[in-house]
């Protein structure tokens, strides 16, 4: 039986200028999902419905339900304004089942992280959003998983960093979109981004 073909990553790093915070997820799902061209971009992955509670109070503030998307210009406003970057762990995969999930993804090809890093020189803080990335960052760089809602503190290309575990924005993960968010709140707190 042949291969799946290797996807490329279709998205290009979002790195705002200044960005003190680098969000990692594994890798977008599978294009006939998407609802719009960005991060995050299934209508039913939380991340926006999230961002919109930590710093707006209104888990509806990023999310445009008339037309069953998500406010992208408003969304890309919010993370330069509050330097925050976001890209995944992977710039190539297969999807052995065909689906979104991240169990089912072999990594071909692994972001260059010091890359990522050395064009946001203020990022001393990263997040991982789920298992494959977090299993990417600890198997590269040898940095244990911390606990939820705690970071675990690792030298990356000569620079101090903290690596933060947060709860999936997947559905999927069993969590109230509530409780998600005083995680992510929390952290974000902590890193002085609000």
């Amino acid at each position: 039986m042949a291969l799946p073909e290797i996807e490329r990553h279709p998205l290009r790093p979002f790195l705002p200028e200044g960005a003190r915070l680098l969000m990692l997820g594994s890798f977008p799902p599978p294009r006939k999902r998407w609802c719009m061209d960005f991060f995050y971009p299934n209508r039913s992955n939380m991340m926006w419905e999230i961002f919109g509670l930590v710093f707006f109070g209104d888990s509806r503030r990023l999310v445009d339900a008339e037309n069953k998307t998500f406010r992208m210009e408003a969304i890309k406003c919010l993370l330069g304004e509050r330097g925050i970057a976001i890209y995944d762990t992977a710039c190539a995969v297969r999807r052995l089942s065909g689906n979104a999930s991240d169990k089912d993804l072999e990594v071909v090809e692994k972001t260059d992280i010091p890359l990522l890093l050395s064009k946001i020189p203020h990022c001393h803080d990263i997040v991982c959003t789920g298992q494959k990335s977090f299993s990417v960052l600890t198997g590269d760089y040898g940095v244990p998983v911390p606990q939820m809602g705690f970071y675990n503190e690792f030298t990356l290309a000569g620079r101090p960093m903290r690596l933060w575990r947060m709860p999936s924005s997947s559905r999927a993960y069993p969590m109230k979109l509530e409780e998600k968010a005083s995680y992510y709140r929390e952290m974000m707190v902590r890193i002085g981004i609000i």
